[in-house]
């Protein structure tokens, strides 16, 4: 890979910023293709995928915690819980607490298709890693954390826990 090209010293002009959203878009783009294939050999997408992802980030997540991350309607999201379940990927059951609490959990099958998924997904973000060098990664880190509204980074941090 080339050397990257360094930002200039007036990088919160328009062409940086261009450049900023644009490679945002392209590198989320590939990203998320190297794993598109294996998707649709399940009759799978992206909705799916995001919503295994989190629920084994959090096991036992409701369905409004869910819905908070996801940032979808719960039209969609049932949707995509539907299918999930019936394809044997994802299992619900009621809260200890709160009986009207729907608790969400992946199936060993649904936790197969995760681990594969995330597997395809760390090689290309590690190769990107790696090609940028370790000072290079808190920087990114950086920069999308701040793309988070402030309100919303208790809710990432917690999934780190």
């Amino acid at each position: 890979m080339a050397a990257p090209i360094p930002a200039s010293p007036l990088f919160l002009r328009e062409p940086e910023i261009r450049r900023g959203v644009e490679l945002l878009y392209f590198g989320y783009a590939h990203l998320t293709r190297s794993i598109d294939a294996a998707l649709a050999k399940q009759g799978l997408g992206r909705a799916h995928h995001r919503a295994l992802y989190f629920i084994a980030r959090k096991p036992d997540v409701t369905v409004s915690e869910l819905l908070a991350l996801l940032a979808i309607t719960k039209q969609s999201l049932g949707r995509v819980l539907s299918e999930l379940s019936e394809r044997g990927l994802v299992e619900t059951r009621t809260g200890d607490r709160d009986r009207r609490q729907r608790l969400l959990r992946l199936t060993s099958a649904g936790a197969e298709l995760e681990a594969q998924l995330f597997d395809a997904l760390r090689e290309k973000l590690a190769g990107a890693y790696s090609s940028a060098g370790q000072g290079a990664v808190g920087g990114f880190w950086s920069v999308l954390e701040g793309l988070v509204p402030e309100s919303e980074r208790g809710r990432v941090a917690e999934l780190r826990r």
